[in-house]
């Protein structure tokens, strides 16, 4: 292990009995702090299966509005043609405000936090 690399910084935590119990059996067979390690090391970034699900919801949520909004202005039911236009528009899309999301929900999480750390200390 590299000195760049070390791990030098520690995080703990209190919990009650029946929640340490809930921990140590869900950690087996690692120890606890092995797998509260992983766990919160995996927290930083999103799992890929739910930022999967987070493109994919917003695709569907684009397809949905626009037909909601074509529908809605009495025009006629759009082709076949223009369905797959919007399909393809949305499946392009998705990946890069699926990272616009997350960045925008980071971003406002750590301006929370840090509001409130600017709260107890102020």
């Amino acid at each position: 292990m590299t000195s760049t690399s070390r791990r030098n910084r520690s995080i703990s935590t209190k919990v009650t009995d029946a929640e340490y119990n809930q921990i140590v059996a869900r950690a087996a067979p690692s120890t606890v702090s092995e797998w509260a390690r992983e766990i919160l090391v995996k927290a930083i970034e999103p799992v890929d299966i739910e930022f999967l699900l987070l493109a994919e919801l917003l695709a569907l949520r684009t397809i949905v509005l626009n037909l909601n909004f074509a529908l809605a202005e009495g025009g006629p039911p759009p082709t076949s043609e223009a369905m797959r236009r919007l399909i393809d528009r949305a499946d392009g899309e998705k990946v890069n405000r699926a990272h616009r999301h997350v960045a925008e929900f980071s971003g406002a999480a750590s301006t929370t936090s840090q509001s409130a750390r600017d709260e107890d200390h102020g």
